[in-house]
This record gives structure tokens, sequence and C-alpha cells, in this order.
């Protein structure tokens, strides 16, 4: 019997020395074992019999334990390969993917990890998806701002596409805030993009303004203008506004909950009409759009992120026809009938 046992070991111990497979081991115990088997099942009392143990039984058992290991063995091994594995789990605020994507700002010293910790947790609301709005919501979605509302009631079509760039020729007929957010999201799947389809009126302005940690203004009407102004001023809202005509164009961050100006108090009184004439009537140089625009959206950056100055009291003028840029200094208006000129 000892021989036997020491037959089983020596199959194990040279096929490990000699790299045989697991399958051929096996194999080869399986017949020795049959082998031993059927000795004791039709030899004769005695003899060879004797020296296997004289009993089948302790046999069967054996290979009746070796055969539950070895089910046990596959059993566990198919279920390992049907396992599906666990995403590793997220230990910060952003994933390896994005961590990747916005690599470049968190090298800037003035951004780093918080502060595009502080952009994904923001919610921008970005009035106007036209000249103004739609570089702005590409460099916000590409920035990784988390949440961006875009609001306008308008459809694209073929003439907004000189300036427009957020908008494709195939878009032309759908709404733009639709055609906006389609394009964001294709830019940065991490973030949310929410289309208001409608124009922003004083019954709703109120909540959808009151929703959001910062405000884009990028209209081209002062009707919107004076409501958005309004609105972020009682709420107590930065307002990052925008504007442009032919080749000037203008920015500023307006927050009188900081102590800075808003925008009544830089312009009380609407222009006469005809002063100042809509692109449609005027024209507009097709890059200038994507400059201001493109300011903006820094400026939102800048004050989302606590990076920099920005332009809060201040009101830059850019004149792309004879390429100067100026900054001039903004004061509160007393008494203004919207921030109250800081009394």
């Amino acid at each position: 019997m000892l021989a036997v046992l020491a037959g089983f070991a020596a199959i194990w111990i040279f096929g490990w020395v000699f790299a045989l497979s697991f399958r051929l081991r096996l194999g080869l115990s399986v017949a020795l074992w049959s082998l031993v088997v059927l000795s004791l099942l039709v030899l004769p009392e005695g003899g060879l019999r004797q020296a296997l143990g004289g009993d089948v039984r302790p046999w069967l058992v054996l290979g009746g334990i070796a055969a539950l290991v070895l089910a046990y063995r596959m059993g566990l091994r198919a279920l390992r390969a049907r396992a599906v594995p666990m995403p590793a789990a997220q230990t910060g605020p952003f994933r390896e993917a994005e961590l990747n994507r916005y690599a470049r700002h968190i090298l800037l010293r003035e951004i780093g990890g918080p502060g595009q910790a502080r952009l994904k947790s923001a919610r921008v609301l970005v009035i106007g998806a036209g000249g103004l709005g739609s570089p702005a919501c590409l460099y916000l979605a590409a920035a990784g701002v988390g949440h961006i509302g875009v609001v306008d009631g308008d459809r694209v079509e073929s003439s907004n596409l000189q300036r427009q760039v957020i908008h494709r020729d195939q878009s032309i007929g759908a709404m733009k805030v639709h055609s906006a957010a389609e394009a964001m999201r294709g830019l940065n799947p991490f973030i949310t993009v929410t289309p208001h389809p409608v124009r922003l009126e004083a019954d709703s302005a109120e909540a959808l303004i009151a929703a959001h940690d910062l405000v884009l203004d990028g209209t081209d009407n002062f009707d919107t203008r004076y409501l958005v102004n309004a609105v972020a001023a009682r709420l107590g809202k930065p307002l990052v506004s925008g504007a442009l005509t032919q080749w000037e164009g203008q920015v500023s961050l307006f927050h009188p909950a900081a102590g800075t100006p808003c925008y009544a108090c830089v312009f009380p009184d609407r222009p006469a009409p005809g002063m100042v004439p809509a692109c449609a009537e005027a024209g507009v140089a097709a890059p200038l759009p994507g400059i201001i625009g493109a300011m903006m959206a820094m400026e939102a950056v800048k004050h989302l992120t606590g990076a920099g100055e920005t332009l809060a009291g201040r009101l830059m003028i850019h004149d792309a026809l004879h390429t100067e840029t100026r900054v001039i200094t903004l004061r509160r208006r007393a008494a203004c009938p919207v921030c109250g000129g800081g009394a």
C-alpha cells in the first residue's frame, strides 16, 4: 500500500519538476487509482491484493475525497471566470480620466486640485447661446465646470454660423440650447448640461438664477440685460456681462454683494434707439465674439477658483479693429435703484 502511495507522490513531484500539465498528472493519478481498485476487486485473497491493503473500501473513500476536492476546485475556478471585476474605488473627487483631462489646470499654482474641485462643484448659468455664449459654453465645459445651464429661446439659423461656433450646419433649425448642450457633452462627458429652451422672463428669471452660483450674460438686448442684473443683484449672485458690436467688445464682473457696482450703476439709462444697433443691422467681425466670450469664461474660472484678479469693479474694452485693449475703473452709483449704490 505504501508503494502505491509513493507512486501517487512520484506522479505529482516529478510532474511538477518536469512541468507536466495538471490535466496529465491528474489523468495518471486516476489511472493508477483505477488499477488499484480494479485489482482489489478481481484478484484473489493474499498476494498482490494483500500488498494493496486487502480492502477496496479505503481506496474508494480516498477516491471520493479526491473527487470532491477536484469538483470544489473546478467550481471555484468557474465562478471566478464568471465574476465581473469591481471597478477601483474612487478615492478623491476626480476619476483617473478626469485627472488626465484637467492636468494642465491642476499644474497651475493658482488653480491646482482644490480649484479644479471648486469648478467641478460649481453651477453656472449662461444666458444666450449665441455669439458670446458659444465660446463661453465651450470653455466652461472644457474647464470642467460641473453643471452648466443654458437659456435661449431661439433656433439656429444659417446666418448664426459665421460667429456662433458651438453650432453646426446640421443644427440649423434646432433649438440653440439643445445644439449647445450636445456640443458641450461631446466635448466633456464628465459634466452635466441643462438646456432651458425659453426666453428669460421676469417670472422665471429668479428661480433659474437662484439655482446657480454664477451667471454669464451674453444676450443681445437691453431688456434681458437689465432684468438679469436686477435679479442677480437682488439674490447676491455674481454676474459676468459681455457685449459687442461690429469691432468692439466689453466685459465686466458685476457683484454688488461683494462691494462692486452693478450693471445699472455703470449703464443707468438705456441707449437711445439706433445708438447701439444689433449685429443683424450693423454687422460683427466673426472672431470678435470668440475673443469676448472666451474672456467671459476666463472671468468665470478665476472667480470660481479664486485665481488672480477678476474684472470686478473694472470694465475691459477691446477694440479689435485697432488692436487696442483698455481697462477702466468702475464706481458704484449713489442711490442706484437696483443695488442701492452701497448706501
